[in-house]
């Protein structure tokens, strides 16, 4: 395996399962990759500690002026980042040696088709080795821009952003993908002015419209500006008496001015320094390697999964590619996996959806019908304070089998799995009308929409 993020993981302990000798090879200092250092990990428990400290959880409540720490800095939000990637470095470690898989860490290199070079950190050749089977696994890094002046302390990608020094007073952060609207959300909610810029009309246009028009109107709420619609035509670092600005101009003609930016348009494959060439697998302009649907490559015995294959780039979906390509590259017999898999985006309010949007049905064709139910409208809404929680149901018109759910609100990465096995057993709206659900709790939300989705049928 190379790569010891969450698919390389998975991959290795499948195939120790399975009682092959297998190796991992690692490039960074510790294990975990992208996912547990820069990504992942320490963005999600970045947007927790924000929470926490900014009081915004309890905002709805005690009033917006609310906080648990008045004056709070990067070194109080990074503290619980660290000690979370301290205590998950130690886990994996653990279940790496329990299954008996060797660790190198060490840069991978191809040789040939068969053979790899262990480079370690200070630059000397390690060892050599033989395979059978390669699971690339090295995920991905940002996509720079030579044009924009990186400089990791004002303009900076999200493998840098969480190296800050000091919380800034305004971020302009450049693209609304998934990242860039996490952070925007994360850092407004504690208090910093931000500015979304994005070429697209609309934010993540893979969700159901409604759940992004509602995180539009928080977003607003909390004071961000969005620029939709709007492409970045240059950006400059300007020295200056107060420390130094990002001064970014827009080809409509705007100028933006804040005093970091953080650059969030898309990642590329961290292939750099594996010497693929000699391989015959061949990528894509993007550094992402074609593979089928068992993760081979153009090369039988290479396989590829995780982040660097592209689509949908999660990391609950990257464990489950590297366990597939570990039992089919041992011939093991395997489940094939669903085709309910969940997204969960971790902005403020969080989003998750799984199966289809009401766009996608509507143009497929399919008839449907939707049920609805507000956060507020529980109990448990009511005591969490949660105001701006919404919960769809989507669903066939005739046959009432379930299509979709789409959450935003508290919980919501975790709401949606309800929806999700119900979908994945062939289940009706009319499961949740006849499910009895713990009092009080958002989990009632299921209910309530599917009353609301059952009215809507009567006439």
């Amino acid at each position: 395996m190379i790569g010891s993020g969450p698919a390389g993981q998975r991959a290795a302990i499948q195939a120790a399962k399975a009682g092959r000798r297998v190796a991992v090879a690692e490039r960074m200092a510790s294990v975990g990759g992208i996912c547990l250092h820069h990504g992942t990990i320490p963005s999600k428990t970045f947007r927790e500690a924000a929470l926490h400290l900014s009081g915004y959880r309890e905002r709805g409540v005690y009033g917006a002026a609310y906080t648990v720490k008045t004056d709070i800095t990067m070194s109080d939000l990074l503290f619980r980042a660290d000690w979370v990637i301290r205590n998950e470095i130690d886990v994996i470690r653990h279940q790496l040696r329990r299954n008996g898989v060797e660790l190198w860490e060490a840069d991978a290199m191809f040789v040939d088709a068969h053979t790899i070079r262990l480079t370690t950190g200070d630059g000397q050749a390690h060892r050599e080795v033989t395979t059978d089977k390669v699971i690339i696994a090295c995920g991905t890094k940002s996509t720079k821009d030579p044009s924009i002046p990186f400089d990791g302390q004002r303009v900076f990608t999200s493998d840098e952003i969480l190296e800050l020094e000091h919380l800034p007073k305004t971020i302009a952060i450049i693209g609304g993908g998934v990242i860039g609207c996490e952070y925007a959300t994360v850092f407004a909610a504690l208090g910093v002015r931000v500015t979304l810029i994005d070429k697209r009309e609309t934010l993540l246009d893979f969700v159901d419209q409604e759940i992004i028009d509602e995180l539009i109107h928080e977003m607003r709420r909390n004071r961000v500006t969005l620029r939709l619609g709007e492409a970045v035509q240059s950006v400059e670092s300007i020295d200056d008496a107060n420390g130094g600005r990002v001064q970014i101009s827009l080809e409509s003609g705007k100028v933006i001015q804040a005093k970091k930016a953080l650059y969030s348009i898309g990642r590329t494959g961290a292939i750099d320094t594996l010497n693929l060439d000699v391989t015959g697998v061949e990528p894509d302009s993007r550094g992402r390697l074609v593979v089928n649907e068992r993760y081979q490559t153009s090369v039988p015995h290479i396989y590829a999964v995780g982040d660097v294959v592209g689509f949908p780039s999660l990391a609950s979906t990257s464990m489950e590619q590297g366990r597939i390509a570990a039992c089919d590259a041992l011939a093991l017999t395997k489940t094939p996996p669903s085709p309910h898999f969940p997204y969960g985006i971790y902005t403020i309010p969080e989003i998750s959806v799984v199966g289809k949007s009401e766009e996608e049905l509507t143009k497929a064709g399919i008839p449907y019908e939707i049920g609805k139910a507000s956060c507020r409208e529980t109990a448990r809404g009511q005591i969490m304070g949660d105001g701006a929680g919404l919960l769809k149901l989507i669903f066939h018109l005739e046959t009432h089998e379930m299509l979709g759910v789409c959450i935003i609100g508290e919980g919501a990465s975790e709401l949606v799995h309800i929806g999700q096995a119900v979908m994945a057993l062939g289940g009706k709206v009319d499961f949740f009308i006849d499910t009895v659900f713990n009092y009080p709790t958002l989990a009632e939300c299921y209910k309530t929409a599917a009353f609301d989705g059952i009215n809507r049928l009567a006439v």
